[in-house]
């Protein structure tokens, strides 16, 4: 089973799948897949994309990269702990290949995530849902609509690092299957979108082959033909919970948006009430370095709680057989009640702060221009029409992504 899941095999092409055979004793294949990831292009422009806070003016306010980056910190954490655990049903597993797909995975988690955050998502799901009956739609197909009528970050991931980056429609990063799988949270299309009320999912009709091969390749698709998480994932997505739930306060905190009262109870919960009240009555440290400090012991306690419910359910999960994630396992209740408050907290207060709502309104303009303009401009071409002056600058504009004749619509959207 571990030998499919761990799996070194690399996309090229349909009929081009192949073990990696360029190993090294110092950098193995999934290492390789760390160094892919963190020096691509698609990586590095997530410096400029809002994690909470859009456009901030403070330098200690996390962006979509340092997120990624202290999220995939947790996740080698994480992994290195899973791949000792798994090592004891089968000795020839490394725990270190396990920490850099878990590691891995966790830098890409956000790669497909929009300019303005989840908002920017919301914007693009609305504009396409306001337009259904459009002429510059009306051609696609209803699989097709419904990828944009739901669109979701984590699905735009997928795309990019199987196929827009490095090698274009041809294995994009050539990621091994191992930490493909692990990124992969939503194992199902948009289609299923309706039925779970929820815009989650994980692949696009145009990644919809790729996707089929890939999880029967790791042993993760069911008779039925839906198909399974890989176990890993479920660390993957832990590491991400645990981050955001802490660090959107630490974020909150710079911006004077709350206050210590309002995380006090908190951190009681994830830290003690010993540990909290000695960092809070600390006089000679300042306010920002104690909340900095008992995010730092709270991330701790609950990585080692994360580890121990993997563990406790693992049979569960290598079947299949588990819905839920790790967090919803949780049986230290203060840990579970204090995640809660956090992110109660950041919804209740955070997001909902008065600059954070004006740039979001505006981020409705901007990427509303762009879609009315940009895809007006493809229909056109699309329909061989005697190209407008204002659609050619638009197509102009675009540069070497401006899409291909040949495409077909879908694909040029």
């Amino acid at each position: 089973m571990w030998t499919k899941l761990l799996s070194k095999k690399r996309y090229r092409e349909a009929d081009k799948i192949e073990a990696d055979d360029t190993e090294e004793y110092y950098r193995s294949s999934f290492h390789r897949d760390y160094d892919r990831l963190i020096f691509s292009n698609s990586f590095r422009r997530l410096s400029n994309k809002t994690q909470v806070h859009p456009l901030s003016k403070n330098d200690h306010v996390h962006n979509r990269l340092t997120h990624s980056l202290e999220v995939a910190s947790v996740g080698r954490s994480l992994g290195l702990k899973a791949g000792e655990f798994l090592k004891t049903k089968d000795d020839s597993i490394n725990p270190y290949d396990v920490a850099y797909i878990i590691q891995t995975a966790c830098l890409a988690h956000d790669i497909g995530n929009p300019p303005f955050g989840h908002a920017g998502e919301e914007v693009i799901k609305e504009w396409f849902k306001k337009n259904k009956d459009k002429d510059f739609l009306k051609d696609l197909t209803k699989e097709q609509e419904s990828d944009f009528h739901h669109l979701d970050g984590n699905a735009q991931s997928l795309r990019i690092v199987s196929q827009l980056e490095n090698s274009y429609f041809m294995g994009g990063m050539r990621l091994t299957f191992a930490t493909l799988g692990t990124l992969i949270k939503y194992p199902y299309s948009s289609e299923n979108c309706e039925a779970i009320g929820k815009s989650k999912f994980n692949f696009f009709q145009s990644e919809k082959d790729i996707f089929d091969l890939l999880f029967t390749e790791l042993g993760l698709k069911n008779e039925d033909g839906t198909y399974r998480r890989h176990p890993l994932s479920f660390l993957m997505e832990a590491s991400d919970d645990i981050c955001y739930g802490l660090l959107d306060l630490q974020d909150a905190f710079e911006l004077n948006i709350v206050n210590l009262n309002d995380t006090k109870n908190i951190f009681t919960l994830l830290c003690g009430k010993e540990v909290t009240n000695e960092t809070y009555e600390h006089e000679s440290m300042i306010k920002i370095n104690k909340v900095s400090k008992l995010v730092a012991i709270s991330i701790n306690n609950l990585t080692l709680h994360v580890m121990s419910v993997f563990e406790d359910n693992f049979d569960a999960i290598s079947e299949g057989k588990q819905p839920k994630d790790l967090i919803d396992l949780f049986s230290d209740s203060d840990l579970k009640l204090g995640l809660e408050e956090a992110k109660n907290l950041a919804v209740n207060k955070i997001f909902n702060d008065k600059r954070k709502v004006e740039l979001e309104l505006g981020a409705y303009s901007i990427i509303e221009t762009l879609l009315g303009t940009l895809i007006r401009a493809t229909y056109q071409l699309h329909t061989e029409e005697t190209l407008s002056f204002r659609n050619k600058r638009a197509l102009e504009l675009m540069g070497e992504n401006k899409p291909k004749e040949s495409d077909n619509l879908y694909k040029k959207y």
